[in-house]
């Protein structure tokens, strides 16, 4: 019989809803061998918490199982460096979390892991914990030494995109104050960006003559220099060598209609020029059962679409169906790269 695909699981902030995530993830019937990355007594206690009966063994790298039953999961254990309690921040857990995605990281790296998939973290108590720290989809580039994109995806939105009614919003830039964004608009990157994205959507989704928006970065898409000049200086000339080099990428599109279903439904994916452009959009249509996925990484990294939600954590009343959207994608990804 032919081994489950490995899964490496971070289960993100201790403090926050990411371990009952993990846990309600193992109570699914997905065929995967999930391997938690995580202090297994903080999962036992997310399970209880969330009424799920969890079996958690030791991960062994040299066992392949060939089925999993539900509620069973497999632990790499890394220890919390402090009691952790649900809701309460405490940053001396900041270099666990760190750990967590550092051990990933290596794994899938080096085979051991078809894919990753990320629970949420926060980045405040991180940064307060005095550790530079922007988001997992930048410690996985740094980590990996490359270039990449950071793009979410959600299954069958409102306003069907050209390919199979996935809506597919990737970004130019990711977590920068939005005074650094227009500094940050250059041609260069942009190209590369545009490069990542419309190679990972032929390699990875499959999608052989993918068609990408470009949005502008000013309203109206700069009005022809009169709101603004990244349009004709940077984002228009960008466009321009990617349409030489064979791809259809058109633009740059005002951003206030871009997402207007007639419009959307002639691309695969809208390249927005910062985080709160096309986000929000994204996530009105999908929140909850959208996925985030990096793009350019040596491997397969997807998250939720969410963050740590700490006033609901303990509860047991925390949504799985990112993370299960997000695990579920992984695994069909990481089936078409074998």
């Amino acid at each position: 019989m032919t081994a489950l695909p490995r899964l490496a699981l971070t289960a993100g902030e201790p403090a926050g809803i990411g371990p009952e995530l993990i846990a309600k993830l193992a109570a699914s019937d997905l065929a995967a061998d999930l391997v938690a990355i995580a202090d297994a007594d903080l999962l036992a206690d997310a399970a209880r918490r969330a009424g799920v009966d969890l079996d958690l063994e030791t991960y062994d790298p040299n066992r392949a199982p060939t089925a999993r039953a539900r509620g069973r999961l497999r632990v790499a254990p890394i220890p919390l460096r402090a009691a952790a309690a649900p809701g309460t921040l405490d940053p001396r857990n900041a270099a666990y979390v760190l750990a967590t995605l550092a051990r990933a990281a290596d794994g899938a790296a080096d085979g051991e892991f078809a894919a990753i998939v990320t629970a949420p973290v926060h980045k405040g108590v991180v940064n307060d914990a005095g550790i530079a720290f922007t988001g997992h989809t930048e410690f996985f580039a740094q980590r990996a030494g490359r270039d990449v994109v950071m793009m979410l995806t959600a299954a069958n939105a409102g306003g069907r995109a050209a390919s199979g009614g996935d809506l597919r919003v990737a970004l130019a830039t990711t977590h920068l104050p939005l005074a650094a964004v227009p500094a940050a608009i250059r041609r260069d990157d942009l190209v590369r960006h545009l490069h990542i994205l419309c190679d990972e959507l032929i390699a990875r989704f499959g999608i052989a003559a993918p068609r990408v928006a470009v949005l502008g970065l000013n309203p109206h898409a700069g009005e022809g220099g009169h709101l603004g000049r990244e349009e004709i200086d940077e984002i228009a000339p960008a466009i321009a060598r990617l349409r030489s080099a064979g791809f259809d990428v058109q633009g740059p599109l005002p951003a206030d209609t871009a997402f207007v279903p007639t419009q959307l439904a002639r691309y695969d994916a809208v390249f927005a020029m910062y985080h709160d452009q096309g986000l929000p959009v994204l996530k009105h249509a999908g929140f909850g059962h959208a996925v985030n996925v990096t793009l350019g990484l040596p491997y397969i990294r997807t998250s939720v679409d969410h963050g740590t939600a700490l006033d609901l954590a303990g509860s047991g009343r925390a949504d799985a169906g990112s993370i299960i959207a997000a695990t579920d994608l992984a695994m069909r990804l990481a089936e078409r790269s074998s």
